[in-house]
C-alpha cells in the first residue's frame, strides 16, 4: 500500500472512530452522584437576577455576578438576596452583547482589580477597574469584533496566572481563520494586557483559532485547557485547547476529516446543548446548556473524553448560562431565562448550588421572594450618545413623560418612560414606577401604547406581554411592594423601524 493511501485511510478511520466516540447519552441514573456532586440536594443560592452571564469569586467566598443586559455586577452570598454593587459604564447591550465575562485578579487582596468583558457601542473589550469606581477603567484589550451575535465573552485567569479571553467571529466567519483578527479566537495575555513571550505566535495574543463562538473555559488539575463552542446548524463542541492549534471553523463544524484541524473531544446536536459556561472538577467537565436546558457532565482524562456523558437538571431550571466550582467546594450554576429566549419563572434568574457528594446537609435556601438590593443605578449606563432627558432612577423628582396618568385613591402609582440608549433598529428603554398614594402597594401594572410599531424583546425588573402596539408590564415578585413615594425601575430592550421611535401615550399605572 502506498504511503499517501495509508495516510488517507488512517485519517478516515480516525474520523469515523471519533464520530462514534462522541455520541452523548441522556439523563444520569436516578440517585447517582455525578462528577462528585449530589444533584438530588441542589438548592437555590439566590434569586431575582437579570440574565446573569459570568461568575467570579472574591477572597471572602462571595460571588460577583455580571448581568448582561443591565450592565450591573451583583454580589451573591448563599441564602441572601443579590446586592448590586457596581454599574459598569460604556456598556451597550443588544442581542447577545452587553456585560459578559467577569474575573477577579489572582492578587485581588493586594490590587483590588476586577476584570470585565463587555460590548461597547463600537467593539467588544476587556477592561479592569475597582468595584468602588467602575467608571475609572483601564483598557486591557479593545477592538474585538462585535455584532448582535457571536460575541464570545468568557474571561478567566489560568493556572499560569495569565488572562484568557474567548471571542466570537461576530458573524464574519473569515475572522476565525485570520490570525490578524481577534475574532473567533482564544486569546492569552498578561494581566495588564501585554503579550506573553511564550505565546504560540510571536507578538500575538492569539492562543488558538478557528473558533465560531467560545463561551466556556476551564482547566483540569494538570493545567489542560478545555473550551465549549457553539456550532452553526448541527454540531456543538467541547475542545481540548492546545497552543497554536486550528479548530476548523468555518471550514468544518464538529469532527473534521482533515489533519490540519483539531477535532473536538465531545459533540452534541445544537438542540441538546448550545453550551456556554464550563467548569472542571473530579475528572469531569460540566457544561451549561442554553437551548438544551440541562447541565452536561463529561468525564475526561489527559485531554480526552474518558467516559459516557450524562445530563443533569434536564428541563428543571430552563436555560443554563454559567457554571463554576466555588471556593466552598460546591458547584454553582446560573440560569439565563431572562435573556429574551427563555421562559422565566417567578424567581428567575437564579443561581443553583450543588453540594459535593457525601457532604453535610445543605444550608437553607433564600426566601423565594427577596427584596431588591439598593444600587446606585439599576439601569445600564448610557452609551456615548445618551438620551438628553434626565434619568428618573437618579432623580427623585423626575417628571413623567407626556401621557402619564397617575391612579387615584390610597393605593396609587405613576409611571414615567424614557429611552436611555438607541441604535439603528433597536433601543433600550426604562420605566420608573412610583407609589403616589398614601398606602403601600402590593403590586402594580403599567400599560403603554407605542405609536410606531415598536416591539419589546426582553425586560428586567418587570414582566411584560405585548398585544399589537400595547404593552402591559407587571411587577416582579420582589418589587411589587412599594412604600409611599418609593419607586422601582424596569428596563427593557425593544426594536423599532422606519423614521421615528416615538414616545408611547398614554402611559398608565394602576396599583393594588
Amino acid at each position: 500500500m502506498s504511503k499517501p493511501l495509508a495516510t488517507a485511510l488512517a485519517a478516515a478511520l480516525g474520523a469515523v472512530l471519533a464520530s462514534a466516540a462522541l455520541v452523548a447519552t441522556g439523563p444520569a441514573p436516578a440517585g447517582a452522584a455525578t462528577g462528585g456532586f449530589d444533584f438530588t440536594r441542589a438548592q437555590a443560592a439566590t434569586t431575582g437576577l437579570r440574565a446573569p452571564w459570568g461568575m467570579a469569586f472574591l477572597p471572602d467566598g462571595s460571588a460577583l455576578v455580571s448581568e448582561r443586559d443591565t450592565a450591573t455586577i451583583a454580589q451573591v452570598r448563599p441564602g441572601s438576596a443579590p446586592v448590586r454593587v457596581a454599574t459598569v459604564p460604556n456598556v451597550s447591550p443588544g442581542g447577545e452583547g452587553g456585560l459578559l465575562g467577569i474575573a477577579v485578579s489572582p492578587s485581588y487582596a493586594q490590587d483590588q482589580w476586577v476584570y470585565a468583558y463587555f460590548t461597547s457601542a463600537s467593539d467588544n473589550r476587556v477592561v479592569r477597574f475597582r468595584l468602588g469606581s467602575p467608571q475609572t477603567q483601564q483598557a486591557i484589550l479593545t477592538g474585538i469584533p462585535r455584532a448582535q451575535f457571536h460575541n464570545g465573552g468568557r474571561i478567566a485567569f489560568g493556572p499560569d496566572g495569565m488572562l484568557y479571553v474567548s471571542t466570537g467571529d461576530a458573524g464574519t466567519t473569515a475572522n476565525a481563520q485570520d490570525l490578524n483578527s481577534t475574532g473567533g479566537k482564544i486569546l492569552r495575555m498578561r494581566p495588564d494586557g501585554t503579550v506573553p513571550a511564550d505565546n504560540p505566535f510571536s507578538g500575538s495574543r492569539v492562543y488558538s483559532y478557528g473558533h465560531r463562538n467560545v463561551q466556556g473555559l476551564a482547566w483540569d488539575e494538570s493545567g489542560r485547557l478545555y473550551a465549549t463552542e457553539f456550532g452553526q446548524n448541527t454540531t456543538d463542541e467541547i475542545n481540548h485547547i492546545q497552543p497554536g492549534r486550528n479548530y476548523g471553523w468555518p471550514v468544518c463544524e464538529g469532527v473534521c476529516g482533515d489533519s490540519r484541524y483539531t477535532n473536538p473531544i465531545q459533540t452534541w446536536s445544537t438542540s441538546e446543548a448550545s453550551p456556554s459556561g464550563l467548569a472542571y472538577a473530579n475528572g469531569t467537565l460540566f457544561a451549561a446548556a442554553l437551548r438544551g436546558t440541562r447541565l452536561w457532565a463529561v468525564p475526561v482524562s489527559g485531554g480526552s473524553r474518558s467516559g459516557t456523558p450524562v445530563s443533569e437538571f434536564q428541563g428543571t431550571y430552563g436555560r443554563l448560562r454559567a457554571v463554576t466550582v466555588g471556593p466552598d467546594g460546591w458547584l454553582w450554576v446560573a440560569t439565563s431565562n431572562r435573556d429574551g429566549r427563555g421562559t422565566p419563572a417567578a424567581d428567575d434568574d437564579r443561581i443553583i448550588r450543588v453540594p459535593p457528594a457525601g457532604g453535610p446537609s445543605p444550608s437553607p435556601s433564600p426566601s423565594p421572594s427577596p427584596s431588591p438590593s439598593p444600587s446606585p443605578s439599576a439601569s445600564p449606563s448610557p452609551s456615548p450618545s445618551p438620551s438628553p432627558s434626565p434619568s428618573p432612577s437618579v432623580s427623585p423628582s423626575a417628571r413623567p413623560s407626556p401621557g402619564v396618568s397617575p391612579s387615584a385613591g390610597p393605593r396609587a402609582c405613576s409611571a414615567s418612560y424614557q429611552v436611555v440608549n438607541q441604535w439603528q433598529g433597536g433601543f433600550q428603554g426604562e420605566l420608573t414606577v412610583r407609589n403616589t398614594g398614601t398606602a403601600a402597594t402590593s403590586s402594580w401594572t403599567v400599560t403603554l401604547t407605542f405609536p410606531n410599531g415598536q416591539r419589546v424583546t426582553q425586560m428586567w425588573g418587570g414582566l411584560f406581554t405585548q398585544s399589537g402596539a400595547t404593552v402591559t408590564v407587571t411587577n416582579e415578585s420582589w418589587n411589587g411592594t412599594l412604600a409611599p413615594n418609593a419607586s422601582t425601575t424596569a428596563g427593557f430592550l425593544a426594536s423599532w423601524s422606519g423614521g421615528a421611535n416615538g414616545t408611547p401615550a398614554p402611559v398608565t399605572c394602576t396599583a393594588a
